[in-house]
């Protein structure tokens, strides 16, 4: 073969790769181009009988979320994978059971390093390769790596109070820009973790000159640095401004836009503004839950000055349950229930702990003012994206995920996934199949009695595990563990799987991080 006929050869095969790859990019450019905007809002210990739409007798008004709800389709079995903060976002944007990641309990503190592995892909990363744009404003608490000077920190998960030397004029690593996201605006813990430092990009965007705190019992934030920019009471409008913001510059763009949304309130600090201080006619949390709701009609009335809201698919929902911080004593005085008729709060394994307020709107395609019993879980958006932007996912991706699509459109409505996991603070574990719910531990797990430091000091005598029908017991009052042994067992043997599969879903078996030494899970395997 010539010289000559070699290099005509290669040029045809470079010709035709280039016509190949030309052919993709115009595929994923025209699925892109039908593919609806994603909006993900995300309240911070806000409970499901907050909302009004979902619990009428309920004493804050919600009427921007009542008028999603009306507009769109509501969840009244949604469940977060976790009882508190870090484990539960981690699920929504892996797809995956928290609990799999090195994260046994508690949560993070605003100066740990990232919780997600650099290979594991997020929904940010995924739909970028389907031709979206993306873009988180908000709360992250998933950790990200400061430029830390001293070496010897200890960051271990549960030492909030910590202050370590950081320079804050250098940028963070493992970040949201790490995981996806083209463009990013937050702080790395919750409003009451230190440093109280906003990062935009990777960067933050004052170095702290002060060091603030507050004692108030309802608007309690840690000792930490504070940079000039950063007034806790702003913060929610703050981050609004920028969602709003961002939502205007790309209904604009030729792209669709995925922007995670994930809110600092009405978690502490309680700290409604002046506009709300007093609005709810309950106490300063139903204050602040007002605010938040407000929130919410400040994005829907931008989609649609914008024209974007008949295609822009836009959820919101709540981390976990509502914390005791709220002040239960106080609000049921107004006969205000935040958990509704649920048992435990925040933290806990009860359903007072996981089981959330979850609306979906969607104009163009979902059907309005639905109601659905189906059970869902927070790690089903990833699967649900993939499949509404065409994505097919690998073994290694979104092993807990089951698309909600086809309940969202109303194209089916059968049940999507069998089991479901719950997950306390201390990291207990409970599965929840059709109305049956075992939890593999005596109490609540969590902070609502009787708590894992109740039961050793009062030397409780109760049961290891919990068996409830929720279909005729949805306030955990019977523990019918002595009379359907068998259906225990069942349960029992299912979670084994799960856990020890790595998956939830069908596929390869996946490994689990952190499996030496895991205490939570010895009576549940061995």
């Amino acid at each position: 073969m010539t010289s000559f006929t070699k290099i005509i050869m290669l040029l045809l095969v470079f010709s035709q790769l280039t016509c190949l790859a030309q052919r993709n990019k115009t595929r994923t450019e025209k699925r892109a181009a039908q593919s609806p905007n994603i909006i993900y809002i995300l309240a911070d210990d806000l409970g499901y009988g907050d909302v009004k739409a979902f619990n009428p007798e309920g004493k804050i008004a919600t009427p921007n979320l009542d008028a999603m709800a009306t507009n769109g389709v509501k969840f009244t079995e949604a469940h977060t994978s976790s009882a508190v903060c870090t484990p539960t976002r981690y699920g929504i944007l892996t797809g995956r059971y928290n609990w799999r990641s090195s994260l046994k309990s508690f949560v993070l503190s605003g100066y740990s390093k990232s919780l997600i592995k650099q290979e594991r892909t997020t929904i940010a990363e995924m739909l970028k390769t389907q031709g979206y744009t993306t873009a988180y404003v908000g709360k992250w608490h998933l950790g990200w790596d400061w430029d830390i000077e001293d070496a010897d920190a200890n960051l271990e998960h549960d030492k909030l109070n910590v202050n370590p030397e950081v320079n804050f004029a250098s940028p963070v690593k493992n970040g949201p820009a790490t995981h996806g996201f083209d463009y990013s605006f937050g702080f790395c813990g919750s409003l009451d973790m230190a440093p109280y430092v906003y990062v935009e990009n990777d960067m933050p965007t004052m170095v702290p000159t002060k060091t603030t705190v507050s004692v108030d019992e309802k608007g309690i934030w840690r000792k930490g640095p504070t940079s000039d920019d950063f007034v806790h009471a702003n913060v929610l409008q703050d981050l609004t401004d920028k969602a709003v913001d961002y939502i205007g510059q790309k209904a604009k763009g030729e792209s669709p836009f995925f922007l995670y949304f994930p809110l600092p309130a009405p978690h502490t600090p309680i700290l409604p503004t002046t506009e709300f201080l007093g609005k709810s006619n309950t106490n300063m949390y139903g204050d602040f839950v007002m605010q938040v709701d407000d929130v919410v009609r400040q994005i829907r009335e931008v989609l649609k000055e914008q024209g974007i809201s008949d295609n822009t698919l836009l959820v919101f929902t709540s981390d976990n349950g509502c914390s005791p911080k709220a002040d239960f004593e106080e609000l049921d005085k107004v006969d205000h229930d935040p958990s509704y008729t649920f048992r435990g709060t925040k933290a806990d394994i009860f359903e007072g702990g996981h089981h959330v307020p979850f609306i979906v709107e969607w104009p163009s395609k979902a059907p309005k003012n639905t109601s659905l019993d189906k059970i869902i879980c927070t790690t089903d958006f990833f699967a649900t994206c993939a499949e509404l932007s065409g994505y097919k996912i690998k073994d290694t991706e979104a092993e807990d995920s089951y698309s909600m699509l086809p309940l969202i459109t109303g194209e089916k409505d059968a049940d999507i996934r069998e089991y479901t996991v719950h997950h306390s603070i201390n990291g207990s574990f409970a599965i929840r199949q059709g109305p049956w719910k075992l939890s593999v531990c005596p109490g609540s797990g969590g902070w609502s009695y009787p708590r894992p430091q109740d039961i050793k000091q009062e030397n409780l005598d109760l049961p290891s595990m919990q068996l409830y029908n929720l279909a005729a017991d949805i306030g955990e009052t019977k523990n019918l563990i002595a009379e359907f042994p068998e259906k225990a067992t069942e349960l029992k043997e299912a979670l084994k799987k799960i856990i020890l599969d790595g998956r939830s879903t069908p596929g390869a078996k996946q490994e689990n991080e952190g499996m030496e030494g895991w205490k939570q899970i010895e009576e549940i395997v061995n």
